[in-house]
């Protein structure tokens, strides 16, 4: 990998106020995703795949959900590429030659598809996007099936009944057995959603612990992590903001991180905790990926921003489409994550994902 993120140290060692949870400790690999220019040879999000040239590219068949937005994957990039030059040059032309020419064909092409008429989208099957590529060699958490080396996970950028997310793929092949690789792989005419379409990007993968988050504990420790006593007891230094509320402390600061990762625990919040079970083997299933709208946020979770980025977590504000925490370009639910789930003692199984 071409460059580091490093998370700093959590402003308490949790295992020294609750020893208790020593054992609910999970490791968990923080992806960093970077905007850049991944290789099929890379671990990427949003970047191009490893695809067999003689194997059918993934085509989501369900039924779509119309939310209107008429705009194709190369336009949404085109539009980002726009926005982050402007940003570099905000006395420059509205429009590069170049892109102006790009934005004529996606136009045409646009158009073409609205001449067929409703109902919309007429495109079915929907060719899915590439979401991740991850390499067993950047991922050690990763138990792929077989001789399989690598993980790759695509989407339909529609959304779909009844929870309103895209439909997700998950493959895990050897990438030794690729050959013959698909150059050019389809893109549907248009996304559902700009959030729908990630943004190519480099990754710089770093091993963590996390621990459960409160809603994840027994009744028993939730209670001692929402005991401000406790805290005070073990002499550590929590602002006395967090006295009426320590178990947001807990969450916030010390439980599962923020942003795109391999394994750890589940970020919960948006609902109780929801047991996963494999359709195949009933066995509870183990987070897989996550992936997150954003890597932090402007408020208690932004102790989360690596080093490296911690003056760009910290300034005033950003542009629109330039905040550093997004850098897939990715947002699920209302600003949610997505996580995915596999069987963890048969990953071929079926996996399943959820919106949190």
């Amino acid at each position: 990998m071409a460059f580091v993120r490093t998370t700093p140290p959590r402003p308490v060692e949790v295992t020294a106020v609750f020893p208790e949870l020593a054992s609910l400790a999970r490791p968990a690999i923080r992806l960093h995703p970077r905007p850049g220019s991944p290789s099929i040879g890379e671990s990427s999000v949003g970047g191009p795949l490893l695809w067999p040239a003689e194997e059918p590219w993934p085509h989501c068949e369900s039924a779509h959900l119309d939310s209107g937005f008429r705009r194709s994957p190369a336009d949404v990039r085109l539009e980002r590429r726009r926005r982050a030059r402007r940003h570099r040059d905000p006395h420059g032309p509205a429009f590069t030659p170049e892109e102006e020419a790009t934005k004529e064909q996606n136009a045409a092409r646009l158009a073409k598809r609205l001449d067929a008429g409703p109902p919309w989208p007429a495109e079915c099957p929907v060719p899915m996007l590439p979401v991740a590529q991850l390499y067993l060699r950047d991922m050690p958490l990763l138990r792929p099936p077989g001789q399989a080396d690598l993980l790759q996970v695509l989407w339909c950028p529609y959304d779909h009944d009844p929870d309103y997310k895209p439909a997700t793929a998950v493959f895990w092949r050897s990438a030794a057995t690729v050959v013959d690789v698909l150059a050019t792989p389809p893109e549907p005419y248009e996304a559902n959603y700009p959030g729908y379409v990630p943004e190519p990007c480099l990754l710089a993968p770093e091993a963590i612990t996390e621990y459960p988050n409160s809603l994840d504990l027994s009744p028993e420790m939730r209670l001692a992590v929402g005991d401000w006593s406790r805290w005070q007891a073990a002499g550590v230094s929590v602002d006395s903001s967090y006295a009426d509320y320590p178990a947001e402390f807990y969450d916030c600061n010390l439980a599962d991180a923020p942003g795109w990762k391999v394994g750890g625990w589940p970020p919960w919040g948006r609902t109780d905790p929801y047991r996963r079970y494999c359709t195949i083997c009933d066995a509870q299933m183990a987070p897989l990926l996550t992936i997150a709208s954003f890597e932090w946020d402007g408020g208690s979770r932004r102790g989360w921003a690596p080093y490296e980025d911690q003056a760009a977590a910290y300034a005033a504000g950003h542009r629109a489409g330039q905040d550093p925490a997004q850098p897939t370009k990715v947002e699920v639910g209302s600003t949610d994550n997505m996580q995915l789930y596999v069987c963890p003692t048969s990953p071929e199984h079926p996996h399943t994902d959820l919106i949190q």
